[in-house]
């Protein structure tokens, strides 16, 4: 069971994000966002958005950091990818 979170180098609303996943399921992914305070309105389909001020805070309470490359990877293997023309 680990999380995982990319470099926050994904522009939107006038900062800087990150994506944060679970490698095993979405219970946890949303256990840890909650410990994080990300928002429920942050999921989006298969991760959070996550802003770069919080990047730090993700790695301190566990999140692995990886590329998105990777985060992608890692969801396809888990079986949790949700591409955007798939809504859950």
């Amino acid at each position: 069971m680990t999380l995982y979170i990319d470099p926050p180098v994904w522009p939107g609303h006038g900062r800087m994000w990150s994506h944060l996943i679970s490698d095993v399921s979405f219970d946890e992914l949303h256990a840890f966002a909650a410990r994080l305070g990300a928002p429920a309105r942050a999921f989006d389909r298969d991760h959070y958005d996550v802003p770069s001020t919080s990047y730090g805070e993700a790695v301190r309470l566990g999140a692995v950091e990886a590329s998105s490359k990777e985060l992608v990877r890692l969801l396809v293997v888990a079986g949790l990818r949700r591409p955007k023309h798939e809504r859950p």
